[in-house]
């Protein structure tokens, strides 16, 4: 029998059911794992307004999306109410389940089933009836710029595509309440602009409420209200405004034009007053702790030229001083521990180890890439940035002697890669987009596996294991399982097993791809570390803030180079009397926009 207290409640939420979409109140979750409990989520307390999007941020692991679960009722929560659209999800699953619709991460999609036939199944599993299935599959494909490829497997669809179907999937029937889990991990910036104007599409004309988590910063400030979760509890729910308006006076702009920009922020990073600091253009980007700017002629006194500036400040500002106020940070790894042997072999040599000379792969006809060329330095940091489907990743794979060239030249560390491939991998480390860690071994199982891969045995097998368990942070975790690892300690996980054999060139596929602001700076910590031992980094990746760490970029299109510069450079395609300070995200979408397809060639 229900206790008077929690129909009192029930009748209380109900009463609210009006004025919100979905409401948690004091919601935990609780889950048995090996043989000790975990808390998913800790007595939260969350309302999502009719015809809002509403953002849930926070770190990996923090419970967002145990959240969605919860409100999507695939999931009943150990103790407190959750109301969806006015309907007790723990009583009534079914009812919620059929008045919602919920995108999970990977978009759920059936990749043996072309377009219509996912979206076939859909409508059967939603029940929409087949006379209303025409101009529905019309209005989303229309919607989706879908089209033209109704009759392809979803599998052959780039990631962006992918993503715009799995959201036509989940709207098939008209849902009141659209729950997204981080939709868009893994697309590039064109295809999460088109669905942030798709979102927004459906919200105006269609009146529907949103509950989006995402990993992304920059779309967190779209939403018209923020919900930021830590270990399961709420740190707050407010605008981005009001978010942000607490941070006035403590965000500001360094320039040091003697330095690296990357040694600038080592050097502010250190700095006890010093909460974030990140590279931003020519600039260093610095949050303080109080309400006062950086002391540069304590920090820079050799660099008469430093100077500093105000800068307007963002919602990740915010984010990023409550989750260093709720936690210590894992310590960062010594500037001389990481890989100091490169410059040693080397010295500071600046020479190219990387050329590549007009190459070109062919999957029968089509050019996946077609005739690029492009060459890396020793100890720089060189972005491939692109669309999905560009040819970023099938110009790695060949660059790692993964995948033959069709043609051109490809040489790594002095290796020509057409006829030594197995010979130039004993130079490279590869950390690909997904990590490739064996989930059913533990930390340590994975760090010998990859030695011995790496040719590593005996005594110095076991030196650099211990090195990596001591340097990573990960001795009291070296028995866990890699697949139960939060993202972020998979990433850490995934770089420690990539530099075991100290690699000279360091080959990145989407390393941060999911994982939080705090996880990305400190993966971004080692790089910078990496690259001024002199380690050759090559990488990928759809944040374009984080390209900003790169020395140089190169932007890729339809298999081709469509520029290739220092960001900064790169910036001045998008300056126009209405953007006069372009973000290198506004640049990119210009360029990509701005480009006419170019044909294959045979």
């Amino acid at each position: 029998m229900t206790p008077p207290e929690s129909i009192q409640e029930h009748r209380t939420l109900a009463s609210e059911s009006d004025s919100v979409a979905l409401h948690f109140q004091e919601v935990c979750k609780r889950f048995d794992t090996d043989g000790r409990q975990v808390t998913a989520l800790q007595h939260v307390t969350l309302r999502v307004r009719p015809g809002f999007v509403t953002g849930l941020i926070g770190p990996d692991g923090a419970g967002k999306t145990t959240l969605m679960r919860l409100a999507a009722a695939l999931m009943v929560p150990d103790d407190g109410h959750i109301l969806v659209l006015g309907i007790d999800a723990a009583h009534d699953p079914l009812a919620v389940q059929s008045s919602i619709g919920y995108m999970p991460q990977r978009f759920g999609l059936y990749e043996d089933l072309t377009v219509q036939e996912n979206l076939d199944l859909y409508a059967d599993l939603q029940g929409l009836p087949k006379p209303e299935r025409p101009p529905r599959y019309h209005q989303l494909m229309h919607m989706t710029g879908l089209t033209p490829f109704t009759s392809r497997l979803a599998g052959r669809l780039s990631g962006g595509m992918k993503q715009k179907l799995g959201l036509a999937c989940t709207l098939v029937r008209r849902p009141r309440l659209l729950l997204l889990d981080e939709p868009t991990v893994g697309v590039d910036p064109v295809s999460r602009r088109e669905l942030w104007n798709i979102v927004y599409g459906l919200v105006k004309e269609e009146g529907m409420s949103v509950l989006l988590s995402t990993a992304y910063m920059d779309e967190a400030e779209r939403c018209h209200e923020v919900v930021l979760l830590h270990e399961g509890k709420i740190l707050g729910q407010d605008t981005p405004q009001r978010f942000r308006s607490t941070m006035r006076g403590r965000t500001f702009r360094v320039t040091v034009p003697t330095l690296k920009k990357r040694t600038v922020q080592e050097i502010l990073s250190l700095d006890v007053h010093v909460c974030d600091a990140v590279i931003q253009g020519d600039h260093v980007r610095v949050v303080m702790d109080t309400p006062a700017p950086p002391d540069v002629g304590r920090l820079f006194p050799n660099d008469p030229k430093a100077t500093r500036g105000p800068v307007p400040p963002r919602l990740e500002d915010r984010f990023i001083a409550m989750l260093k106020m709720q936690q210590s940070l894992h310590p960062t790894p010594s500037p001389h521990s990481l890989n100091p042997v490169i410059k040693e072999r080397y010295g500071d040599s600046t020479s190219s180890v990387i050329h590549v000379r007009d190459a070109q792969r062919r999957f029968g006809q089509f050019y996946a890439v077609n005739h690029i060329s492009f060459e890396v330095r020793r100890g720089e940091v060189f972005g491939l940035l692109g669309a999905n489907g560009a040819g970023k990743s099938t110009t790695f794979r060949m660059l790692c002697g993964l995948l033959p060239p069709s043609g051109g030249e490809l040489t790594v560390a002095g290796v020509n890669l057409r006829k030594a491939p197995s010979v130039a991998r004993a130079h490279i480390g590869y950390m690909s987009q997904k990590f490739s860690l064996y989930g059913q071994l533990s930390v340590l199982q994975n760090l010998r596996f990859f030695s011995s891969a790496y040719g590593l045995s005996g005594t110095r097998r076991e030196e650099r294991t211990t090195w990596a368990l001591n340097q990573f942070d990960f001795v009291s975790l070296s028995d866990a399982l890699s697949s139960d690892l939060p993202l972020g300690y998979q990433q850490r996980l995934a770089l420690a097993c990539a530099l075991m054999h100290e690699p000279e060139i360091l080959f990145l596929d989407e390393p941060t791809s999911g994982v939080d602001p705090l996880a990305r700076r400190e993966f971004w910590h080692r790089i910078n570390i990496l690259a001024e031992q002199g380690v050759t980094i090559l990488v990928t990746t759809h944040f374009m803030e984080e390209a900003e760490y790169c020395d140089r970029i190169a932007i890729m299109v339809a298999g081709q180079i469509l520029t290739i510069g220092e960001p900064t450079e790169i910036k001045t395609h998008a300056r126009t009397a209405d953007t006069p300070d372009p973000t290198l995200e506004d640049a990119f979408i210009a360029l990509i926009e701005n480009q006419q397809p170019v044909g294959a060639t045979s």
